[in-house]
């Protein structure tokens, strides 16, 4: 099993920043285990793949074009959270941010949302222009 809880969401103008956090509890198996995942839902939206990383060490990382070149995703195993570093921040990320564990590939992580194994609670980030 795995508790996810994100934070660092929040509000600001476009053309800002801001870092989400993904801090992971698990039990039975290490962080390292699991594909980490970023997902996000718009109002009136299907949630939709942001970014993933490998595991166990993050050495590949996978994008939706619309984030690629303003968003990092990293993790550090050894505090157990993943990260979304999203700069030159649009409206149009306005969202609510998911973050996501699954212990298949990072790669298919943006086809499989219907079965991705963990969830966390989800952190509202709004842009304003």
């Amino acid at each position: 099993q795995v508790a996810l809880v994100e934070s660092g969401g929040g509000g600001v103008q476009a053309g800002g920043s801001l870092r989400l956090s993904c801090a992971a509890s698990t039990s039975g198996r290490d962080f390292s285990s699991y594909s980490m995942g970023w997902f996000r839902q718009a109002p009136g939206k299907e949630r939709e793949f942001v970014a993933a990383i490998s595991s166990p060490s993050g050495s590949r990382t996978y994008y939706v074009d619309s984030v690629k070149g303003r968003f990092t995703i990293s993790r550090d195993n050894a505090k157990n959270t993943a990260y979304l570093q999203m700069n030159s921040l649009k409206a149009e990320d306005t969202a609510i941010y998911y973050c996501a564990a699954d212990l298949r590939s990072a790669q298919g992580m943006g086809v499989r949302t219907a079965t991705i194994d963990f969830w966390g609670q989800g952190t509202q980030v709004t842009v304003s222009t």
